[in-house]
């Protein structure tokens, strides 16, 4: 399970570079501290039931946050 995290760790670095090649400063360097965040845990060594707990709180976290953007924020392209 540390793999796993050092694997979506070296994703969300493939991400950041690619989004700071493309001149979107802010998301890259959310994804640059999702790299840090999961680089950090995957050298932890937890037990495996600690890492799914740790997942599964990220993955609602981005679900409450993506559920805010999306209701309270984001505007509709196809209004203009």
């Amino acid at each position: 399970m540390p793999r796993m995290f050092r694997v979506i760790a070296f994703w969300t670095g493939i991400f950041t570079a690619m989004f700071y090649a493309g001149g979107m400063i802010q998301l890259s360097l959310l994804f640059l501290a999702q790299t840090v965040f999961f680089l950090g845990i995957g050298y932890l060594n937890l037990s495996e039931r600690l890492y799914m707990y740790i997942f599964g709180a990220y993955l609602t976290v981005f679900m409450v946050g993506f559920t805010y953007y999306v209701t309270f924020l984001l505007e509709p392209g196809f209004a203009h």
